[in-house]
Parts: structure tokens; C-alpha cells; sequence
């Protein structure tokens, strides 16, 4: 029986590892049912003392996660945003704290909400066609699941103001460069690496492994717990704006958004 209360999250257990993909065609985009499911996926793992690591990786070849599902922001409804934020907030945050030692093999497109799972997590491998991207401000929107803290604190302020200020999106290879991944492989490769770095965790004591993990968090812990919640609520402080409902539904509709700095 699976532990996902979710079937748009699968996973599987594979002797100390747990095996999550995400499985909701066709970009495996996050919503108010998987969401949830994540955080309850965690709270189990974290109960279950057999569990040393875990992978997360998307179904298909294409997408690792593209994110939010946009269409739940077409209406600009702050309390959709305010819902969407807190579940964004509480499944990643999980995933930050989980006990063991999560890897993200980033099997392709990992774009908005699909970047910020990676980076909650402690390693990502990356394929070499693999994008990644936080394009919420060219829909009128704004990371809130901690990439405007988590990118920072991997890859410094001046990075981070690119991927999040200026759009730039990156392949594999300048991820690496910049330490927002750490390791490239080929394709369909990213999984299988993955799951060897978690073997390796095996190897160690888990007990070890979970206090060393704290003390590693600790001081950023402290510096971006504050943050994380600025996050969320700046989010839903942008649905009172005209920009979030054009940028969301030019967007959708496939056209140029007309901003009106409002």
C-alpha cells in the first residue's frame, strides 16, 4: 500500500531509500491535493526509522516540475493565493526538514515551484538537458516557496538576481558552474546517480547523518526563516495588484503582458 495519499505522487521503497516522483501530466505541476500529500509523505518517512535517504524526480522525460498549475490564478482570488502559498510553504519546508538525506535527480524542465523543490532539497544531480528557471515575476507573480531564499543561499545574491530579477533561465552545465547543482550527467542518467548517492548514505550511521544535517542548516536556518514567511505573504500581497491578473492570464492566453506598474 503506498504511503501517498496522493496518486499524482508515486512512491516507492526501495530498501533504505524512498523513491518519490511526481506524476501529474503533463509538467507534473504542483496543486491543492499533492501539495498536502507531500508534507503527510514526509511526516511518515520521517516516523519510519528503516528510511535513511530519499530521491524525488519527475514522470516522463521531459519535466521534472513545472510548478504551480497557473490556471488556479487566473481569477486573481487572494485566497486561493493565500491557501496555495501556506501549502506551497508547509510541503517544502517538510522536505527542508526531512530527517534523512534528500536528492533531487532532475530528469528535465524545472521551472517556478519545480525549481524550489529541488532546492529544498540537501542534493541535486542534473541531466545535461535539464533547464531551470524562476520565471514568476514575467507572470506578475513572485517565488514562494523559498526561492528567493534557498537560490541566494546556494548561489549568491548576483545570481540569484538573475534567475529571479532578469529571467534568466539556465541549462545544466552554468547550474553546475555556479553551485545550484552538484553534479551534470548524462540524460536519463540523473535517477540512477541519484539513487547510488543514496546507497552511499546507507553506508553511514543515520543517526550521524541526521545531526551533522542539522548542524549544517543551522546558520541558514536562522537567516531565512523570516524570509520564508515574507515569501508567502508577498505573494499574496501581489493579488491586490493589476500586474498579477495580467501577467497570469497574458500568460495563459499566449501574448505579451501589457504591466502597468499597479
Amino acid at each position: 500500500m503506498s504511503i501517498s495519499t496522493s496518486d499524482k505522487l508515486k512512491v516507492e521503497i526501495r530498501g533504505n531509500v524512498a523513491l518519490l516522483t511526481m506524476d501529474n501530466p503533463a509538467a507534473n505541476t504542483w496543486d491543492v491535493e499533492s501539495l498536502p500529500a507531500l508534507r503527510d509523505v514526509i511526516e511518515k518517512l520521517n516516523a519510519d526509522k528503516s528510511i535513511y535517504a530519499l530521491v524525488i524526480t519527475g514522470a516522463g522525460d521531459k519535466f521534472f516540475s513545472a510548478g504551480a498549475d497557473l490556471k488556479l490564478f487566473a481569477d486573481g482570488d487572494p485566497k486561493t493565493a493565500e491557501e496555495m502559498a501556506r501549502f506551497f510553504g508547509e510541503g517544502f519546508e517538510a522536505l527542508a526538514d526531512f530527517s534523512g538525506v534528500s536528492i533531487a535527480a532532475i530528469n528535465g524542465f524545472a521551472m517556478g515551484g519545480g525549481l524550489e523543490v529541488a532546492l529544498a532539497c540537501d542534493i541535486r544531480i542534473a541531466e545535461e538537458q535539464a533547464q531551470m528557471a524562476l520565471p514568476e515575476a514575467k507572470v506578475g507573480l513572485l517565488p514562494c516557496a523559498g526561492g528567493t531564499q534557498r537560490l541566494s543561499w546556494l548561489v549568491g545574491e548576483g545570481w540569484a538576481k538573475r534567475v529571479i530579477l532578469c529571467g534568466e533561465r539556465l541549462d545544466a552545465a552554468t547550474a553546475e558552474r555556479i553551485g545550484l547543482v552538484e553534479e551534470t550527467v548524462p540524460t536519463g542518467q540523473a535517477l540512477e546517480r541519484a539513487l547510488a548517492l543514496a546507497e552511499q548514505v546507507g553506508q553511514q550511521s543515520p543517526t550521524s547523518v541526521r545531526l551533522c544535517k542539522d548542524l549544517i542548516h543551522t546558520a541558514r536556518n536562522s537567516a531565512i526563516s523570516q524570509g520564508l514567511q515574507g515569501e508567502r505573504d508577498r505573494f499574496v500581497e501581489l493579488f491586490s495588484t493589476q500586474d498579477q491578473r495580467e501577467g497570469v492570464n497574458a500568460f495563459l492566453e499566449k501574448r505579451k503582458p501589457e504591466w502597468k506598474n499597479a
